[in-house]
């Protein structure tokens, strides 16, 4: 059956493109964010008590080990394979999250620009259309697959995580938190992971959106994988920037132990008291890395997977 225009795929081909394309970016990718949640929970109440000449005593946090010491001190510990713990969790997450996110953007796009001046095609470029767009398939994504996320966060933290029961596998785990936990447990930090979503979704997609047709526009590079590499680069920088804080209060508050925060503002209250706001970028470094590394191979992939779908269904 053959599609309309170029973009009109069928939003089953887009769903499947996006998921594809994103555990993709997640394979190549995963040490990172490994790294990124241990340097994110690192610190939780680890203060170094130190007598004083006055016999008081003093606080100080201890320095926490960059990127690359980190990814070596936990191959050392733990083995190679710690830095894929979570792995099928993040590829079932990514199938849930991406497809939606990523593979409804379009049509959330269309639905409102038609809302807002009845011309999808004009008021799609509208940047309100677009941030309305990538905040509402955000929010959806994490409905839809929120426990997945905790269960990928879980089984990355490790032996350093904060929940006294460690996984031995992604289904003990879900069997596990909800057991123990409930059903609370599995959406635990939805609220901060709507928030970070949301953020993502805008400051990813929307600026990759943005960005790819305004270098289009500009005539400087055709619609290929350079001009996709520029947009992905400048779109997992603003990624990093604005979603850095709340994603590690998202992910302190999802490897918790129960009963440990009231909710995520505490917890994002005493990170600031007992750690400081520098506590807010914890993991900046491989947050970075990875997220502009996984935005140019999801954005290249999923591009390239477009072109051929719609080349095949043009030829039908």
């Amino acid at each position: 059956m053959k599609q309309g225009p170029a973009d009109d795929l069928h939003v089953g081909l887009k769903l499947l493109t996006a998921g594809t394309s994103a555990c993709i970016a997640d394979l190549a990718t995963f040490p990172l964010d490994t790294a990124k949640v241990r340097m994110q929970i690192a610190g939780e109440g680890r203060a170094l008590l130190l007598a004083s000449t006055e016999g008081s005593m003093l606080a100080m946090r201890a320095s926490q080990p960059g990127l690359v010491e980190t990814m070596g001190n936990i191959v050392r510990a733990e083995g190679a394979r710690s830095l894929y713990g979570g792995l099928s969790a993040g590829l079932q997450r990514q199938m849930c999250f991406a497809s939606v996110r990523l593979g409804l953007y379009d049509s959330v796009k269309s639905l409102y620009a038609g809302i807002i001046d009845g011309n999808n095609r004009s008021g799609s470029m509208n940047i309100g259309v677009r941030v309305m767009a990538g905040i509402t398939t955000g929010a959806m994504a994490v409905l839809f697959a929120q426990p997945t996320d905790v269960v990928k966060v879980r089984l990355q933290a490790g032996s350093s995580g904060r929940s006294s029961v460690r996984y031995s596998s992604t289904l003990q785990a879900y069997k596990n938190i909800a057991t123990v936990e409930g059903t609370r447990g599995l959406w635990k930090g939805t609220m901060p992971n709507i928030s970070r979503n949301a953020i993502v979704n805008v400051a990813e997609i929307v600026c990759y959106d943005i960005i790819k047709d305004m270098i289009l526009a500009s005539g400087y590079l055709r619609d290929g994988i350079p001009c996709h590499l520029t947009a992905a680069t400048t779109a997992g920088l603003c990624t990093t920037l604005a979603a850095s804080p709340v994603d590690v209060v998202k992910t302190r508050y999802m490897n918790s132990a129960p009963g440990e925060y009231k909710g995520a503002v505490e917890c994002a209250v005493r990170m600031f008291v007992q750690e400081g706001p520098g506590a807010f970028y914890k993991g900046f470094v491989p947050s970075f890395t990875r997220l502009v590394s996984w935005n140019i191979v999801l954005w290249v992939t999923y591009e390239q997977i477009k072109k051929h779908l719609k080349t095949m269904y043009a030829n039908e």
